[in-house]
């Protein structure tokens, strides 16, 4: 290999595990800071980045749930298989909607979509993320219907930007279902890889998808990088505080949005 490929390789894992580290730090796979980098800094038109990050997010995922295995057990997570499927009769619809709708979206609109997305989750990390367990916002009847509007709306944003949703599902998790913050990031994970392979297979409609075909290498690099700083992040997380890394998390994505909003 030459060494621009080789320059080209690390940057890509480089790049990877920044990413997976940030997203350690906040516990989620990192998908919402790498869709910013994929359009900025390796200049993907935004549909393509979307779908790399998709195949992206599903690795880190796939990867991450049993991982967790040895904190909140499967057995555990199956314990609440009413909570899943209550989201996911949402979330699978809004993931399928969701990348219909990115399909057909012009460019430009697209990039600001995922701009004020960017912003919206930005929000949710400030305001959500810190949230505790408590008694379920809603109960009974109320809360199911909750619970599927909350899948929905959180399916579509997951196939708009490729992201595994976690930044939103587990806030959701916690409110509205009471769960503690261990068990809903593995709940929000086994949520996730359903409703992410729902987008991917609406995506592998579009010519768009060729980008897999072409970009494979890039797809696990990036990948592997992002898994490895995932783990070091997690590491991190017991020495830096939540008062200093969310918000300045919540600032990478304001600027990331703003990039976003401008990129041609």
């Amino acid at each position: 290999m030459s060494d621009t490929g080789l320059r080209k390789d690390a940057t890509t894992v480089g790049s990877g595990a920044a990413i997976g580290m940030l997203g350690g730090l906040i516990g989620l796979g990192g998908a919402e800071f790498r869709l910013p980098l994929l359009i900025g800094l390796f200049r993907f038109p935004a549909l393509e980045a979307v779908i790399l990050n998709k195949a992206m997010s599903l690795i880190v995922v796939a990867a991450a749930l049993p991982f967790r295995a040895q904190t909140v057990p499967f057995a555990q997570i199956a314990g609440h298989w009413e909570v899943i499927a209550n989201l996911l009769a949402g979330s699978l619809i809004g993931a399928w909607a969701g990348a219909g709708w990115a399909t057909r979206l012009r460019s430009e609109t697209l990039y600001r979509v995922i701009a004020v997305l960017l912003l919206v989750i930005a929000a949710v990390l400030l305001f959500g993320h810190d949230a505790s367990a408590g008694a379920p916002l809603l109960a009974g009847g109320l809360q199911m219907i909750a619970g599927v509007v909350a899948g929905f709306l959180i399916g579509v944003v997951a196939s708009l930007m490729g992201v595994a949703g976690g930044e939103l599902l587990i806030p959701t998790l916690i409110l509205l279902f009471g769960a503690d913050v261990k068990l809903a990031g593995s709940l929000s994970l086994a949520v996730s890889l359903p409703t992410m392979i729902v987008g991917f297979s609406r995506y592998s409609r579009d010519r768009s998808f060729s980008v897999l075909r072409r970009e494979g290498r890039f797809v696990v690099l990036m990948a592997i990088g992002s898994i490895a700083g995932a783990f070091i992040g997690g590491q991190l997380l017991a020495i830096v505080p939540n008062w200093i890394v969310l918000p300045a998390l919540a600032a990478i994505l304001v600027i990331s949005s703003v990039k976003v909003w401008r990129h041609r």
